[in-house]
């Protein structure tokens, strides 16, 4: 190894809860490190994967083959943390991370340094040499699971000890443990300069009366990229922290309220969802990922933890009010059970009166419906998306309130584009429009990106 750009490295070990052992490299920081092991299938991004602050309290595998062959420009780092005394700002909350292959002399001109390097310097323990398609498909046939990383302990036992020990991802608030302290904003000036050669100037700049919205967001574990896509469909932003009652909110006097992406296990936050609670009804909501099931839990749904829950850049689901299938960018191990929302409204769900029976909710996408509930908090609510992999529910729309929410990350980064009108329809709800869904999610995919314009 020596003689290779790899150079000298130290062996690695990552345990599972039920026993399975992969043995490795170390690729990233000495220590020794738990979480629940999960797989994230994008192609690329894995920079913006690592700093996902949903990814806090997770071990992260890989199931492309390098990482790291174009390294990291540190303009595209997801994690907004402030930082304090055990992690510095902007720092990744994933625990560790587990790759086939890591790139140590990355070729790139952006990059300005690599992703060992970077690891290192923040003390993320990771493992490489590991046979990601078989850790993979045994989280696919057992579910994702508990385990730990370590290079320096490699009595199995004493792993199994400390693993036994450490706290479980269900049941813990680890919302609080990326949000933001204390309030700030985040407007156009927040916006990377970096990112200029690929992106159009943001809506309204440069017109002397630009249409901005105020929003207060929820910051749960907030991606740079989701405030940034706002920002640039008109949203100017008072960031909060996940905590933040809703008539401090309310007193800001918002155009709307965004309820952000985080980590682990909704049940565990009801200091927002109840919050939320109160704020539906009273201002336009927008909610992603966590936000989505924060709305849900707020509606008295059930959330349940999927087996191994859906994370990368080729999600495919279907919008049943357009009749098109979004590739999505997703990460999140808990999704709602649209039947515990309320019962089917007959007249407004294909003269359908109950639910199906094995809650696979594709028996809508075969019939072309988008079927609506009748909930005891809120009315009538609409299921607007599915996943098409497994049938689960991945969008809702609130028909008496002006509130509606996705469970997937519109903002490419990384992945595709497909979902971006989904920053228009918030803006467009804000302005008032009724019918702020009815976008040519076509045209709109690419809005924003200077490689679209025509040149004259």
């Amino acid at each position: 190894m020596a003689s290779t750009s790899k150079g000298n490295t130290s062996p690695a070990v990552l345990l599972l809860a039920d026993g399975t052992v992969f043995y490795g490299r170390s690729c990233g920081a000495a220590g020794t490190a738990t979480g629940e092991v999960c797989f994230n299938t994008s192609l690329e991004g894995y920079f913006e994967v690592m700093t996902d602050p949903s990814y806090a309290g997770q071990i992260v595998t890989m199931t492309y083959p390098q990482i790291g062959n174009y390294g990291i420009d540190l303009a595209d780092v997801q994690s907004a943390f402030p930082g304090d005394g055990s992690r510095p700002a902007n720092a990744p909350a994933m625990r560790a991370m587990v790759v086939r292959d890591m790139c140590p002399t990355p070729s790139n001109w952006r990059s300005a340094t690599s992703v060992p390097a970077y690891l290192q310097k923040l003390g993320i323990v990771a493992i490489e040499g590991v046979d990601t398609r078989a850790l993979v498909q045994h989280l696919r046939d057992n579910g994702a699971q508990m385990g730990i990383v370590s290079t320096e302990e490699f009595d199995l036992d004493e792993l199994a000890s400390r693993l036994a020990a450490a706290p479980q991802l269900v049941g813990e608030n680890l919302v609080k443990t990326v949000s933001c302290p204390e309030p700030h904003p985040f407007t156009t000036a927040d916006l990377p300069a970096a990112h200029d050669f690929a992106l159009a100037s943001p809506a309204g700049e440069g017109v002397a009366n630009p249409a901005v919205h105020r929003v207060v967001a929820y910051d749960c574990g907030v991606k740079r990229g989701i405030l940034e896509g706002l920002v640039r469909a008109g949203c100017e932003f008072v960031v909060v922290p996940w905590n933040t009652p809703a008539a401090e909110v309310l007193a800001m006097n918002p155009d709307g309220v965004f309820l952000s992406n985080g980590p682990g296990d909704p049940d565990a936050v009801p200091e927002t969802y109840t919050q939320v609670q109160q704020l539906i009804g009273r201002v336009p909501v927008f909610g992603i990922c966590l936000g989505h099931q924060m709305i849900s839990l707020a509606a008295g749904a059930q959330i349940e933890k999927l087996k191994f829950g859906h994370r990368g850049g080729n999600q495919p689901v279907m919008n049943l009010l357009t009749r098109r299938v979004e590739i999505t960018a997703q990460n999140h191990g808990f999704g709602l059970v649209f039947p515990s929302l309320g019962a089917l409204v007959p007249e407004l769900s294909g003269g359908v009166a109950e639910h199906p029976t094995d809650g696979d909710l594709r028996f809508w996408v075969e019939r072309g419906i988008a079927p609506v509930v009748e909930n005891e908090r809120f009315g009538r609510i609409r299921l607007t998306h599915v996943n098409l992999n497994d049938g689960t529910a991945e969008g809702i729309q609130l028909l008496n309130a002006p509130c509606f929410s996705v469970q997937y990350h519109p903002e490419a980064s990384p992945g595709p584009t497909d979902a971006h009108y989904l920053f228009t329809a918030f803006a467009r709800l804000m302005a008032g429009e009724p019918d702020y869904l009815s976008i040519d999610i076509a045209a709109d995919r690419l809005a924003g990106w200077n490689f679209a314009t025509e040149e004259n």
